[in-house]
């Protein structure tokens, strides 16, 4: 028997002028005003996030005001860099190129990260592409226990299931790549006097889907509040190109080509959008289960694993600990008062 239910895609609809206006005023007011900075730097990957922040930071500054880096590496997609360039052209915005592969290689990012794949795949070397990849926690119910896979100089994949040192080793080298960038975002910061613009969206944001202290390091961050599907919504108001906003989303930080979904999230963004606007609002799996094209235990494990990210996601969003320590949250003056 069908479930008749009122919860549909449609939840998600904005109004994609009147969002985008809104989002407008407060770059403005938040650059100008509250952080007395002349202008925004942000990273240009040719992704639909990063691209959604640069043009509303060019409708709301000035393109004048907008500054942007393409910040390619050894492991970086072909046609990243391409896709920046043409958002670039399309608002009018300056870029700058910084190869960041020098600087990665001298930290010894894919040194450590090699070393930790050499671990479960001892012949693992040069010409050899990988990417980490999740379990089906949603259809397959289990462990969420990390694999990598392999290709070799043939093109042969194969896939191993990592342990969690190997797992924490690969991941905390690739780090490196995200802490990079944000620094040259900073540097250019300094010297211009900007603001460094954020470019996650709700899901990233929510879900932990950052570096601490890398990608996830910024003074405003536009789109934070905004689900996955109403980027695209805005992308599509706002004129980003349409080969940028018809891109598979990608992490594009291994050398094999990877998505968010495959990586992270598990489920098609599209479903994680629906799954998390269900559980925020209180709609029964049985009324999201149709919409989402899962069975309700399903859309149940969904919820799950949302819930259990967004516990981890609470170290990555707190601040420093200082003495003396105290629940986060607690106000200076919380603090001040019980010491005193």
């Amino acid at each position: 028997m069908s479930v008749v239910t009122s919860f549909s895609a449609d939840v998600l609809r904005i109004d994609a002028e009147a969002v985008a206006s809104e989002l407008q005023e407060f770059l403005r007011e938040t650059v100008f005003h509250r952080l007395r900075r002349k202008g925004v730097v942000l990273g240009l990957s040719g992704g639909i996030d990063s691209s959604v922040v640069g043009a509303l930071a060019a409708r709301a500054l000035g393109a004048e005001r907008v500054f942007g880096l393409m910040m390619p590496e050894a492991d970086s997609s072909g046609d990243s860099e391409q896709l920046a360039a043409t958002l670039a052209a399309t608002f009018d915005i300056k870029t700058v190129r910084e190869e960041i592969t020098p600087i990665l290689s001298a930290a010894g990012c894919y040194r450590r990260r090699d070393e930790a794949i050499r671990s479960v795949v001892p012949e693992y070397g040069d010409g050899w592409k990988c990417k980490i990849v999740l379990p089906d926690q949603i259809t397959q119910p289990g462990y969420a226990i990390f694999s990598i896979v392999v290709s070799s100089r043939l093109g042969e994949e194969r896939r191993v299931r990592l342990p969690l040192d190997a797992y924490l080793a690969i991941v905390a080298a690739t780090n490196f790549k995200q802490r990079v960038r944000k620094m040259v975002e900073y540097h250019h910061a300094d010297r211009l006097r900007y603001a460094v613009a954020g470019t996650a969206n709700r899901l990233e944001h929510d879900q932990g889907f950052f570096v601490k202290l890398g990608d996830g390091a910024a003074d405003v961050k536009p789109i934070a509040h905004l689900y996955k599907s109403q980027i695209y919504q805005l992308a599509d108001f706002l004129g980003v190109p349409a080969e940028i906003r018809q891109r598979t989303p990608t992490t594009d930080t291994y050398p094999l080509e990877q998505t968010q979904a495959e990586f992270y999230f598990g489920l098609s963004l599209q479903q994680t959008d629906l799954c998390m606007y269900a559980l925020d609002h209180g709609v029964a799996a049985e009324e999201v289960g149709p919409v989402v094209g899962l069975t309700p235990e399903q859309v149940v494990r969904a919820f799950h694993v949302i819930e259990s990210k967004r516990e981890a996601a609470r170290y990555l969003h707190a601040q420093a600990v200082t003495f003396p320590s105290t629940p986060l949250g607690a106000s200076p003056s919380t603090l001040l008062g019980a010491s005193a």
